[in-house]
């Protein structure tokens, strides 16, 4: 691949913070790793068998040499540790008003889907200077979406739901990858990341205004597959009323208290039976291989859609 450097250019708030870490690491290992190959080097010529080099005050023990070249390993690689792990913080926490887009990998390619209801294969449209949080999951395998010029990777997987959030600083295009070996057409599985102006990408969001959104493609299906028949506010409903529960705790017959994120969702329409809500019954078959990835994300986004409605 001709126009991917090495070392790609920086464009997106977390990519300096990884890069200092980064730079920071390798200084630290040449600092510490030259010297004692340095060392090695010359004293095994110095004493190599038959040369004539002063063998006499050999230094057998001395605790302050080995206190020191104890202690200050230790301070730096507290430092380091404490270091990482504020900027891994921020790598893991997307901010509360971040753009959602949902993205499924699936052998050998990466499909997209905007709120407003856009979709795209192999590339990902997103405004300049807003954060924007990625819902992931695999159709099959094990996948990795990773953008080099932002710095950020995760793994995507089948069963589950993973997040990635980003913010990019420049506008234009940028590789997006596979970074874990899916299968025979791995290598193939690329597409762009294009950063727009804020403007522009409300244009290109219009573009298709033939689109349904995706809250309102899960209510249809919501409505198709009579859920509302035993989710509603009925006080004699079988299943819980699901307006305004999407983030908010939530008691399961178990005792435990979960909040109501989309990976309980997910796993709410895949395996129904695993975290039932205190106070109703484990009647609700399962939709695992009834629907596709692309209705479970649906109807997760219309189920969040609620407190509004």
């Amino acid at each position: 691949m001709p126009d991917f450097p090495i070392f790609p250019e920086q464009a997106s708030t977390i990519g300096a913070q990884i890069d200092w870490i980064f730079f920071t690491l390798i200084g630290l290992s040449l600092l510490f790793g030259l010297p004692v190959v340095g060392l090695i080097i010359t004293f095994a010529i110095r004493y190599r068998r038959g040369s004539r080099a002063n063998r006499v005050g050999r230094l057998d023990e001395s605790n302050k040499l080995e206190f020191t070249w104890t202690f200050i390993p230790f301070v730096v690689a507290m430092a380091i540790f404490g270091w990482s792990a504020v900027v891994y913080y921020n790598y893991a926490t997307p901010p509360g008003n971040a753009l959602e887009i949902y993205v499924i990998g699936k052998q050998w390619m990466w499909y997209a889907q905007h709120p407003s209801g856009k979709t795209e294969i192999n590339a990902l449209h997103v405004p300049l200077g807003r954060p924007v949080k990625l819902i992931m999951t695999s159709q099959d395998v094990i996948h990795s979406f990773y953008i080099p010029a932002f710095r950020v990777k995760q793994d995507v997987l089948p069963g589950r739901y993973t997040t990635l959030w980003f913010e990019a600083t420049k506008t234009g295009d940028y590789h997006l990858f596979c970074a874990e070996y899916c299968g025979t057409d791995h290598a193939k599985m690329t597409g762009t990341v294009t950063v727009m102006e804020p403007d522009a990408y409300q244009a290109w969001l219009g573009g298709v205004a033939e689109d349904e959104s995706m809250a309102d493609a899960g209510q249809r299906l919501f409505q198709q597959r009579g859920c509302m028949a035993c989710h509603n506010d009925s006080p004699n409903s079988i299943g819980p009323n699901l307006a305004g529960t999407f983030g908010e705790p939530v008691q399961l017959t178990s005792g435990e208290t979960i909040m109501v994120d989309e990976a309980y969702l997910l796993e709410s329409i895949r395996k129904p039976q695993e975290k039932v809500v205190a106070g109703y019954a484990p009647l609700m078959p399962t939709y695992q291989g009834i629907l596709t990835e692309q209705e479970i994300l649906q109807l997760v986004e219309y189920i969040k859609s609620l407190e509004s409605r």
